[in-house]
């Protein structure tokens, strides 16, 4: 059963919704083996998918197919992510450059973004 790449993306919750997943696609924002795919690519067993979100680049190996969306905790039986450590790594960075970006004359901090701050401040 040949499942579309927009819809697998969908499936594994990578993507909130099929028609963000098919955006990212036509964006160019997802790759398998390192080549950009249409929305409409079939995937196979065994392949690498790599999905550009911000400033990570996330990778996963397909280890089964699916049609219909599942429960988070299922996931795991479909998808294998081998995201690289420097790469989630660049998740806390991306963090904090936002927060210290937004308040550029934003106006007042709200409880939670002082705490944050002040997290990042020596």
């Amino acid at each position: 059963m040949p499942v579309r790449i927009d819809k697998y993306l969908w499936c594994i919750r990578i993507f909130k919704s099929r028609s963000i997943a098919t955006e990212a696609c036509d964006g160019g924002k997802v790759k398998i083996d390192g080549s950009s795919v249409k929305p409409s690519r079939h995937v196979k067993i065994g392949e690498v998918i790599t999905v550009q979100q911000g400033y990570v680049k996330r990778s996963y190996k397909v280890i089964a197919l699916l049609e219909k969306r599942v429960g988070a905790p299922l996931v795991k039986n479909f998808v294998l992510d081998i995201t690289p450590q420097e790469e989630l790594d660049k998740l806390l960075t991306e963090r904090f450059i936002s927060y210290q970006s937004k308040f550029k004359g934003v106006g007042r901090p709200t409880k939670k973004d002082r705490r944050l701050i002040d997290k990042i401040r020596p």
